[in-house]
């Protein structure tokens, strides 16, 4: 097996890229390996200097304290990704994360629907993720993950690339800020 890897926009994050499923229940980021009990997860989460890790459909988002160098923890990181595929696993997460809130209303619909079909796809390009958390009196919360969280553009991609589109589509958002 050959896993590939990608730069982000995010100096501190690597996507990886095992030409296999890594998670078949949408994506999240994980920052304590206590919160999964998936042995890929948590043996990445226990390099030194990893600080989190974002799954999505076919890409693992790794993040590193800024110190820490890529060829110190790159090798390590692929080792484990073929280790645990070539077990027979076919993918590394498999189970429903359902803690999204229901019964949005017309305009919070418009807002992710617009997340989800127009800036996702763009998002994950770059090993990352963006999350709606709120809508409320014109400014629309969002939550970024993986490589955005804490890459030097993420502000800029947030002011002028989701506000200025949200903005544009929909008329009551005044303004995106993250969480």
């Amino acid at each position: 097996m050959f896993v590939q890897t990608q730069k982000t926009p995010n100096p501190n994050s690597l996507k990886f890229i095992p030409g296999k499923i890594v998670s078949n229940s949408g994506s999240f980021e994980i920052n304590n390996k206590d919160e999964v009990n998936n042995d890929l997860v948590r043996n990445i989460l226990s390099i030194n200097g990893v600080t989190g890790i974002f799954l999505g459909e076919d890409f693992l988002s790794v993040n590193k304290k800024e110190n820490t160098k890529w060829e110190d923890v790159k090798h390590i990181i692929i080792s484990l990704i073929n280790e645990f595929y070539s077990d027979g696993k076919e993918f590394v997460i498999d189970k429903k994360l359902d803690n999204e809130k229901k019964g949005f209303d017309e305009v919070e619909k418009k807002i992710i629907k617009i997340l989800d079909t127009k800036i996702k796809p763009a998002v994950a390009r770059d090993g990352g993720d963006i999350k709606f958390k709120e809508f409320k009196d014109g400014v629309v919360t969002v939550q970024l993950q993986g490589s955005c969280s804490g890459c030097p553009s993420s502000t800029m991609t947030l002011k002028q690339g989701v506000q200025n589109l949200l903005c544009h589509y929909i008329p009551e958002v005044k303004e995106v800020i993250a969480v």
